[in-house]
């Protein structure tokens, strides 16, 4: 059997694409339920985040299992297999390995050094016991990926470069200010009470808000997150609970809003964000704003600007997109006519105190010629008048600001277009977090995971051949139970004394002639391609294969049993 992954995350696919192919709790369930229940696979996982939603399994089959695993996750995500195919990514054995134990040390997170994917990957890890979807092999590994993420985080800076998304989020809403001043006595509304709710809850509360409303659709977990905040001994933040259908009133007397939910459809929309923004800036606030565009070529000049121009204006003036100032205008003109028109277009020159003057054409007699050269050159008359600039309206500064760290979203993006609102989402955090600096302690980030890839896989290399040493043995022991037994209805008065340090005797000599050979095996398996030393094993004994088996499963069993049991 083997590690398998197939997922899409921020890396690889749009965030309109993520946030379509986004997973509920119960889809996540069913997913789970449905790949240990497709034949290739006999271990599954789903590792489901705001940005990533990767499904790991142990196969027995690459191709078998690569699409297998493609088709249930289209499947369940509701996106076309044609569709989401370009934007997924395949890790298969040690590159699988990498792929996990990079996205527990934050490598992979859209913010880099992030701590809450382990969390993240505790809560895939619970999931897949309690549905009992989770073997021997993606126990050890989800249980090491949190041990090299913790690692990774205590052994190095990586925390420094890191930041949870919750603040890298705030900061954008801040501009690249102090948080703590931009969010001082700010009122806070905070939509939900998950983990990401909860972390935004805590870090407004730091970060000075004078009040935090919590809504959440179970009352209970709202009232408690309140609860906790207020009694918090690092903050002075007064917190109260509000149930869902309160949102619309609360945005009105909020300045800050985080959403984090579970929902499938819209919590804010933008005609609701509209209305609670209304009268907090100048300019109406559902009207987004539209696009100033420059005059369109041709349009009818004053009467007063047609003064040395050789052209009739009247006539060609009504002609969608001409421009008397471009190529078009000068066709077909004689020399004399163009030295005229380059005149009139030209406008004059300004002297350095700013005065506009008439220009004259025989001051510019070379110009000109130059001009006309170019014009028998290349067909057509270079532009001489720059367009005026375009005056760009100001929008208002933001009084209301949103953070959407739901997938799929929970605020309408049409909320980017209102004024005197900022909206930062997962999208643009995204983009964001493109330009962001990588820290110094990355590379010993990697470091620690390619020695850690390395210690796993050949643990597990190791593990594989166990069973076989182990048959072997058993063997070995049958064979002298069987001697001894033998020697006995050939000596019947042997005595017990004797029959036991013959007995002794035998299983040494045994013993030592099999330690060498299966210490070193173990060795050798354990290194890479070590895999087949478990099958030369087999031939050169001609051990049964379903002994084997049945060793591995008594083992997992074993194990399966004890986890259960839990510490004493």
């Amino acid at each position: 059997m083997s590690l398998l992954v197939v997922g899409l995350s921020h890396r690889s696919a749009p965030v309109s694409v993520l946030e379509r192919a986004a997973l509920s709790a119960d889809a996540q369930i069913k997913l789970v339920q449905d790949t240990v229940a497709a034949e290739p696979a006999t271990e599954a996982a789903v590792l489901g985040t705001c940005n990533r939603i990767e499904l790991y399994a142990d196969v027995d089959k690459f191709h078998a299992g690569v699409a297998e695993l493609s088709t249930l996750l289209a499947r369940h995500s509701g996106v076309g297999l044609d569709e989401l195919t370009p934007y997924l990514y395949v890790h298969y054995e040690d590159r699988a390995v990498h792929h996990l134990f990079s996205v527990a040390c934050g490598l992979d997170s859209m913010v880099v050094g992030e701590g809450q994917i382990l969390g993240q990957i505790k809560d895939a890890l619970a999931l897949a016991q309690e549905l009992h979807s989770a073997g021997r092999l993606l126990n050890d590994l989800f249980q090491q990926a949190l041990r090299v993420g913790k690692r990774a985080h205590s052994e190095t800076g990586i925390d420094r470069a890191g930041q949870s998304l919750v603040t890298f989020g705030l900061e954008q809403l801040a501009s690249g200010a102090d948080v703590s001043g931009w969010a001082s006595g700010k009122k806070a509304l905070v939509i939900g009470a998950g983990s990401m709710s909860s972390l935004a809850a805590a870090t407004l509360a730091r970060a000075g808000v004078a009040e935090i409303v919590i809504a959440n659709r179970t009352q209970e977990r709202a009232e408690r997150l309140a609860q906790i905040l207020t009694e918090g001994d690092d903050t002075d933040v007064l917190a109260r609970a509000v149930p869902m259908d309160a949102v619309p009133s609360e945005l009105t007397r909020a300045d800050v809003a985080v959403s984090c939910t579970g929902a499938t459809g819209l919590v804010l929309t933008a005609d609701a964000v509209a209305r609670a923004a209304e009268g907090r800036t100048a300019q109406p606030p559902a009207a987004p704003v539209a696009p100033v565009t420059p005059a369109v070529p041709g349009t009818p000049l004053a009467a007063a600007a047609d003064e040395n121009c050789p052209l009739d204006l009247t006539s060609v003036q009504a002609t969608a997109g001409f421009s008397v100032h471009g190529e078009a205008a000068v066709a077909g003109m004689g020399a004399a006519e163009l030295e005229q028109h380059a005149a009139w277009v030209d406008k004059g020159a300004r002297t350095p105190a700013g005065v506009l003057t008439a220009a004259d054409p025989a001051e510019e007699a070379e110009a000109i010629a130059a001009l006309a050269v170019a014009v028998k050159a290349v067909g057509r008359i270079p532009e001489r008048r720059r367009p005026e600039p375009v005056a760009e309206p100001q929008r208002p500064a933001p009084a209301l600001f949103l953070l959407d760290l739901a997938m799929p979203r929970d605020i309408d993006a049409a909320v980017h277009r209102l004024t005197g609102v900022r909206l930062v989402d997962i999208e643009s955090l995204a983009e964001a977090s493109a330009d962001a600096p990588m820290a110094a302690d990355v590379d010993q980030v990697r470091r620690i995971v390619s020695d850690e890839v390395a210690a796993f896989g050949a643990a597990l290399r190791a593990a594989h051949i166990t069973p076989t040493v182990v048959a072997l043995r058993t063997m070995a022991a049958d064979v002298v139970a069987s001697e001894i037994a033998r020697l006995e209805g050939r000596l019947p008065a042997l005595d017990d004394k004797h029959r036991a340090e013959i007995t002794q005797t035998v299983r040494r000599v045994v013993d030592k002639l099999l330690h060498a050979p299966t210490v070193r095996v173990k060795q050798l398996a354990a290194e890479p391609g070590g895999a087949g030393y478990a099958d030369a094993l087999r031939t050169l004994f001609d051990l049964d294969q379903e002994t084997v088996a049945a060793v591995s499963r008594a083992g997992a069993e074993s194990e399966k049993n004890s986890k259960n049991r839990g510490p004493a």
